[in-house]
């Protein structure tokens, strides 16, 4: 699994109001490498598919639901989830991945919350890949950010990080919004079809942007 682990969840509700930006972009994009550079110009980034990740390694709190939902074949040796068996049943069985959202996503949830009580930074970015297919962010965010950039820019990133033939890497754009969807969504666009140092610009601006909107909330 990788992205679709972290589909529907909530943004967790807070005790004192605090300027959010939702991140999200397809498969990819480059939203990690975006909220990397958010992240060290102080702001405080959740990223629900990091989140999603700690909760199906070894030990993690949604190991033990998954083998009693899945079976043991789908833990692999060191005792984590195994993530590549069970995006292929998943991609196969709808109903699979119903049952591994009902294990997941309220863990997700719940884990976001406590991020986002604890977290220290001029205001919040929930990085969010599927957010716009979520579509229960808009209420909950004051800004949608997408990172954007060419399909085929797409295609030839996610062949050659993740070693994928492509049709295995067009499978997985087709279940996630379309590009035009993301940035129908989209509040704020960050383009991201080349290097670091086009991307450098475009942080640096929105990130003053957002304090100085973080100030006046």
């Amino acid at each position: 699994m990788n992205q679709h682990d972290a589909a529907n969840h909530d943004q967790p509700s807070q005790a004192k109001p605090r300027f959010s930006v939702g991140l999200t972009g397809g498969i990819g994009s480059g939203k990690s490498t975006v909220a990397d550079m958010f992240a060290a110009r102080g702001a405080a980034v959740i990223d629900t598919d990091v989140i999603a990740h700690r909760l199906t390694a070894a030990d993690g709190a949604a190991i033990a639901p998954i083998t009693a939902e899945f079976g043991s074949a789908f833990i692999d040796a060191g005792g984590a989830m195994d993530r590549a068996k069970m995006r292929a049943h998943v991609f196969s069985d709808p109903l699979a991945k119903r049952r591994l959202e009902a294990i997941l996503h309220p863990l997700i949830r719940a884990e976001t919350a406590r991020a986002a009580e604890n977290a220290e930074g001029s205001y919040l970015i929930f990085v969010v890949p599927l957010l716009v297919e979520s579509g229960n962010w808009r209420e909950r965010v004051q800004r949608i950010l997408v990172v954007d950039c060419d399909e085929q820019v797409q295609l030839e990133r996610v062949m050659r990080r993740n070693a994928m033939t492509l049709s295995q890497v067009q499978a997985i754009m087709a279940t996630q919004a379309s590009r035009q969807q993301r940035l129908q969504a989209a509040d704020d666009v960050i383009v991201n079809d080349s290097g670091p140092a086009a991307l450098l610009p475009q942080v640096t601006c929105l990130h003053a942007s957002y304090q100085a909107l973080s100030r006046s909330l």
